[in-house]
């Protein structure tokens, strides 16, 4: 029987006060939680499974009011996100639900707030990828790690190591349609996949990822990701989530 495994931990971070990242796995979901161990869950490969992380953006008011929406949104839809239309029409709705959650607040404590999102919805024989902002997706093989989502922000300029959002969910005063980036990838056992907030991928580089993926899965791999984004400095919110695609 084919199954998926995943397995996530989510954590403020050693500069941030308070954790702003959400997940949803399946119809479960971790929003603003601080966590040191990884959970496992195992689901029977059926009925499409959606894994996403969003982050709100920091800077903004409402943080993480607007990625806890997302996620809680997301993992609702999840089943009925079986196809590249379903999943833009589902992104495109978290979107509008993070506008509304604002409508009469202007001015007030929520306004403006926004967060990115990106995430794998796991089927049978195929897998879809979507992402607004620049939390990432990655496929992860014996050849190395491949990004499969797109970052909706431009190069570092030379000293500046935030990062500026080209589109997100939210984030403005006024409403704005998103492009989701949605992809179609083939999907067999043995394939593993890393989504991840920013706060992740900015401390390390590619290299670190690779090598902790190759030596470990599972709960251990999401564990060693998040203590060397700790080790280096965890400058942000960090939340990691580790897919497999297995065959009892």
């Amino acid at each position: 029987m084919a199954y998926v495994a995943v397995s996530a931990i989510s954590h403020p971070g050693l500069l941030r006060e308070r954790n702003e990242d959400s997940l949803a796995v399946g119809p479960w979901t971790l929003c603003g939680t601080v966590t040191e161990n990884p959970q496992t869950l195992v689901f029977p490969l059926g009925t499409p499974l959606v894994v996403a992380v969003a982050d709100g953006l920091g800077g903004h008011p409402g943080g993480d009011v607007a990625s806890s929406l997302v996620a809680r949104r997301i993992a609702a839809l999840g089943p009925a996100m079986g196809s590249e239309v379903a999943v833009r029409e589902a992104v495109n709705a978290c979107n509008l639900a993070v506008y509304q959650a604002v409508d009469g607040e202007e001015g007030g404590e929520l306004s403006g707030m926004g967060t990115t999102v990106a995430g794998v919805v796991v089927q049978p024989g195929s897998l879809l990828v979507f992402n607004v902002g620049d939390s990432q997706v990655f496929a992860t093989s014996d050849d190395g790690l491949r990004q499969l989502s797109v970052d909706d922000s431009p190069p570092h300029p030379p000293g500046r190591t935030t990062t500026l959002v080209t589109q997100c969910l939210g984030g403005s005063l006024t409403y704005r349609a998103v492009a989701p980036h949605v992809m179609t990838e083939p999907l067999s056992s043995g394939d593993r996949y890393l989504i991840c907030s920013d706060g992740l991928t900015d401390p390390l580089t590619r290299d670190v990822l690779e090598e902790i993926l190759r030596e470990h899965e599972d709960g251990r791999a999401a564990f060693e990701l998040w203590k060397a984004a700790i080790e280096a400095g965890g400058p942000d919110n960090i939340t990691v989530a580790v897919v497999r695609v297995g065959e009892e």
